[in-house]
């Protein structure tokens, strides 16, 4: 198995496409269009998009917007055969902190209510579901809890002391 340390995190490129299209097509019900990450990584100035890769193999991806004060998680997947190792956390936190660097103060997300690993890792990172968007996905109408993290700088600190770094 390889340890979370093994992982390189960087930003997307358009070379990570495939892959990414791929990962997300495994993951989610609706995935994005290639369109959408196209859009998002040469136009969407608020956009921050980072992938995990492990021996030059793209594994899971990261993606959110960074609008004032605030940074909204938007995409955020693993690639089936390399979950629960961490990964999925590891791209979370560098996203955080890349906006935190940025300037965002509060992070938000919506995560399926069905969606109970996901929640787990937002809430063990200091998420707290502070809402609810009613038939959010459009693929069977489930409800969308919405995530925050409050005082995100603040929040880092935790989260690194919890890590030991």
């Amino acid at each position: 198995m390889v340890a979370v340390t093994d992982v390189i995190i960087r930003p997307m490129t358009m070379e990570d496409l495939s892959s990414v299209l791929e990962i997300d097509q495994l993951s989610f019900p609706q995935p994005w269009p290639e369109s959408s990450y196209r859009f998002e990584l040469t136009a969407n100035r608020a956009s921050i998009l980072l992938v995990a890769e492990i021996d030059g193999q793209l594994v899971g991806y990261v993606g959110c917007w960074l609008l004032v004060d605030e940074v909204h998680v938007s995409t955020l997947a693993v690639h089936p055969d390399f979950r629960h190792r961490g990964i999925a956390q590891r791209l979370l936190k560098d996203v955080l902190n890349q906006a935190a660097s940025g300037g965002a103060e509060l992070a938000t997300l919506e995560v399926r209510t069905s969606n109970y690993a996901a929640i787990e890792l937002y809430e063990n990172l200091g998420f707290e579901i502070s809402g609810r968007r009613p038939r959010y996905y459009r693929d069977n109408q489930e409800d969308a809890h919405i995530m925050t993290l409050n005082e995100l700088p603040g929040s880092l600190r935790r989260m690194e002391v919890r890590d030991g770094g």
